[in-house]
C-alpha cells in the first residue's frame, strides 16, 4: 500500500476536490505508479492526509470504480484493478461490398437522434443572442479566428474539463457547425496523406450511420469491428490496418454500451503504435441516468492520438449548428486550413451568444434538468416496452443517453419488416440491422427524448400490436 504521506497535495483553490482526488489516484495508475493488486489507502487515512471530507475521497473511490481503475468487495480492502489487453489479430471478415444506406422515418414517435426541442430555453436564449449581436466588436466581424472565437473555445473547455475530463488547451478547440463537418474535416486531412495505411478506417459495428455515411462517401475502406458489452473489440479485426478509428465510447451508438476500461487502453496503445488517429464522437453521453458520466477516452490519452467531438445539436437544439472537435496539437494546423477553404464556419454572433450562456451557468442548469426529464422518460419507456412488447423484444436497460435498443428474441426475424409495419402506424424507429456493417443481430432502435412519460404505455401498447399482426408473429 502507498504511504498516505506520498500523496499529492489539494489545491484547494482550484475546486472540484472530488475531481483532484479522482486525477491523482487514476494518474498513478495509468503511469504504472499503482499496479494491479495494490491495496490504496482507507477513505479515511486519505482524507485525513489530504485534509478533505471522507465524503470527497469517498465519491472518488466510487467514480474510478465505476470507470474500472478499482475494485473491492464489502469488508475488504479498495485494490488496483487489473488491465488485461485483448490479443489482436484474431478475426472479423472485411466485407468487400457493404450496403447501402437505409432511408428512415423521420418526424414520428420514438424517432431516435433528436432532442426535445421544445424544452430549450428561448427566452434566457433569446437575452443572450440580443446582447451580443448589438455589442459585436470591429474585430469579431472580420476574417479572423476560421477555428472559433477565443471565449468559446475557453468556455467549452472549461466545460469538458469539468465533466469529461478532456485535456487541452483552447487553441486544440474548433468550432463547426455539425459532428459531421468534424468527420469530414478530419478525413480531409487524414485520410490520404501519404500515410502507409491511407484510407482504411475502421469502424464500431454496429455504428452510426451517419458516420458510416460520411467515410464511404470519402473513399475510405471500412473495415467493421464488433461491439459488445464491453464496446468496440479491436482484437477481433482483421484487414488492413487503419488511419483512423471511429468510436463512441461512453455511450456506444445504438447499443449504450461503455467501453471497458482495458478495451479503452488496449485502444490508445494500439493507435499509438500504428500510427492511427481515434476519431472520439462523445454521442448524447452527457445523460447518464444511474451514475455520473464516464470520462472521456481522450482525457487518459497520452499519446496524442484521440480526436474528441462534441455537439450542442442533442443537448441544447439541432439548430443551433454548433459542435465542436478538440484535435491534437499537430492536427490544429491542418484542420483550420480545411476548415477555412470547406467553409465549415458557426457565425460568430451564436458563437459569443453561445460562450455567455455557458459561462454564467445557464448551459449546465439545462443540462441538469433535462437530464432529470430524459431520465424519466427513458424509466417509462422501458418499462412500457418491457411490459407489452417482451414477447417480442429484449429491451435494452436504457442507464442513459437519448436512444434505447432492442432485439428481437427470435434472431431470425426481418427487423427491416418489421420496422416498416411499425412505423406504418406513425413512429419512426429504426431496425438494428441498418446500423451494421457485418453480421447483424435483428432489433429496434428507439429514441425517448420526446416521449413523455405519460404517452409511453399507449405507444408501446400500439408498437406490440403492430408487431403481433405483422409477419414477426409468424
Amino acid at each position: 500500500m502507498v504511504s498516505v504521506v506520498q500523496w499529492a497535495d489539494i489545491d484547494r483553490a482550484a475546486g472540484d476536490l472530488e475531481g483532484q482526488v479522482y486525477r491523482v489516484v487514476r494518474d498513478r495508475i495509468l503511469h504504472g505508479q499503482m499496479a494491479a493488486g495494490q491495496r490504496l489507502p482507507s477513505t479515511r487515512a486519505l482524507a485525513i492526509a489530504l485534509s478533505v471530507a471522507r465524503s470527497t475521497v469517498v465519491s472518488a473511490y466510487d467514480r474510478l470504480k465505476a470507470e474500472g481503475y478499482l475494485q473491492s468487495t464489502t469488508g475488504a480492502a479498495t485494490r488496483v484493478a487489473a488491465f488485461p489487453s485483448p490479443l489482436l489479430g484474431q478475426s472479423v471478415t472485411l466485407r468487400s461490398k457493404l450496403p447501402q444506406a437505409t432511408e428512415f422515418a423521420t418526424g414520428g414517435l420514438f424517432e431516435p437522434g433528436v432532442p426535445d426541442v421544445e424544452a430549450f430555453p428561448h427566452a434566457a436564449w433569446a437575452r443572450y443572442l440580443g446582447a451580443r449581436g448589438r455589442s459585436l466588436r470591429v474585430h469579431d466581424l472580420g476574417y479572423g479566428a476560421h477555428g472559433g472565437i477565443r471565449e468559446l473555445r475557453e468556455a467549452i473547455l472549461d466545460h469538458i474539463a469539468t465533466t469529461r475530463g478532456v485535456i487541452a488547451r483552447p487553441e486544440q478547440v474548433v468550432i463547426v457547425p455539425t459532428t459531421g463537418a468534424a468527420i469530414n474535416l478530419l478525413t480531409s486531412i487524414l485520410l490520404w496523406a501519404d500515410h502507409p495505411n491511407d484510407g482504411v478506417a475502421w469502424i464500431e459495428d454496429p455504428g452510426y450511420a451517419t458516420a458510416h455515411a460520411l467515410l464511404r462517401m470519402a473513399g475510405a475502406t471500412m473495415v467493421p469491428v464488433p461491439c459488445d458489452a464491453e464496446g468496440i473489440d479491436i482484437g477481433r479485426a482483421v484487414g488492413p490496418p487503419p488511419r483512423l478509428i471511429y468510436v463512441t465510447p461512453s455511450h456506444q451508438y445504438p447499443t449504450g454500451a461503455t467501453m471497458s476500461l482495458s478495451r479503452r487502453l488496449a485502444l490508445l496503445e494500439f493507435a499509438r503504435t500504428r500510427g492511427a488517429i481515434v476519431i472520439e464522437d462523445d454521442y448524447d453521453s452527457e445523460f447518464q441516468y444511474e451514475s455520473r458520466p464516464i470520462a472521456a477516452l481522450q482525457g487518459i490519452d497520452r499519446g496524442e492520438v484521440v480526436a474528441y467531438l462534441g455537439t450542442f445539436s442533442k443537448t441544447l437544439a439541432p439548430g443551433l449548428r454548433v459542435a465542436y472537435a478538440v484535435v491534437p496539437s499537430r492536427l490544429v494546423a491542418s484542420v483550420e486550413a480545411a476548415q477555412r477553404l470547406r467553409g465549415a464556419i458557426v457565425p460568430v454572433h451564436i458563437q459569443a451568444a453561445l460562450a455567455d450562456f455557458i459561462r454564467e451557468g445557464r448551459f449546465r442548469a439545462h443540462l441538469r434538468r433535462m437530464n432529470g426529464v430524459y431520465a424519466e422518460r427513458m424509466a417509462a419507456s422501458v418499462a412500457a416496452l418491457n411490459s407489452h412488447c417482451g414477447a417480442w423484444l429484449c429491451v435494452g436497460a436504457g442507464t442513459g443517453g437519448l436512444q434505447l435498443a432492442s432485439w428481437f428474441r427470435d434472431e431470425a426475424v426481418d427487423d427491416l419488416a418489421a420496422m416498416r409495419s411499425v412505423n406504418a402506424h406513425g413512429f419512426a424507429l429504426r431496425a438494428m440491422s441498418s446500423l451494421h456493417l457485418g453480421p447483424a443481430r435483428p432489433g429496434l432502435l428507439f429514441g425517448i427524448a420526446r416521449m413523455g412519460a405519460e404517452g409511453a404505455d399507449a405507444a408501446a401498447a400500439r408498437i406490440a400490436n403492430a408487431l403481433a399482426t405483422s409477419s414477426v408473429s409468424g
